[in-house]
């Protein structure tokens, strides 16, 4: 990675994720894991103060961006439970089959270039009956604002990482061989149009 992507961008995207209306979000799901978690694209770790330390064993943070991990050195310095970096894309989970109790995805899945192999590995590593947690941004469903979303998603992504603001999340859950049990909507006010329907909730393996 280059210049932009380990100093630039993690900084632009710690600024953008850690907006009031970001960490409202947030703040909705993450509470709800427990046991040996797994979250994908940890980040800098906002997450981290959102979990409840009673509920949680041990947090496997997966974030390929160094620039990342060290904008997160504080934060996990922090933290009331054991915290361990696994420094591969979400395609590359490296665990054992049915090790984790929660798999954490927040505003990661629209950044994830194979999104279906990655949502498999999720899969393959959650306990049975273990819980698939979710706030993600993705497709409007207003036709209209659907449309500048798919005009504007190439330009948005080359400058955002990779971030993709059309995906539509509850079908991409549920194409992986997830049941969705819990899913709540709306469009984020003080964010930009093109990115503000959220998407947030629960879904176990089907």
């Amino acid at each position: 990675m280059g210049f932009y992507e380990n100093r630039i961008l993690p900084r632009l995207l710690d600024v953008a994720c850690s907006a009031p209306p970001i960490l409202e979000q947030r703040e909705k799901v993450v509470p709800e894991a427990r046991g040996r978690v797994l979250e994908v694209g940890m980040g800098s770790a906002i997450n981290l103060p959102f979990y409840d330390p009673d509920k949680v064993e041990h947090v496997w943070g997966l974030e390929p961006s160094e620039g990342m991990r060290e904008r997160a050195a504080p934060r996990l310095a922090a933290a009331p439970f054991p915290v361990e970096w696994l420094g591969l894309p979400g395609e590359e989970i490296p665990l054992e089959d049915d090790s984790a109790d929660t798999v954490l995805l927040t505003f990661t899945l629209c950044t994830i270039p194979d999104f279906r192999k990655a949502l498999a590995q999720m899969k393959r590593v959650l306990k049975p009956g273990g819980q698939l947690l979710f706030a993600e941004h993705g497709a409007s469903p207003d036709p209209r604002l659907r449309k500048w979303q798919d005009r504007w998603n190439p330009l948005w992504s080359r400058v955002l990482g990779g971030c993709n603001i059309n995906r539509e999340i509850p079908r991409l859950i549920e194409e992986a061989g997830f049941e969705i049990q819990k899913l709540d909507t709306r469009a984020l006010p003080d964010t930009p149009p093109i990115a503000a329907f959220q998407y947030w909730g629960a879904a176990r393996e089907r």
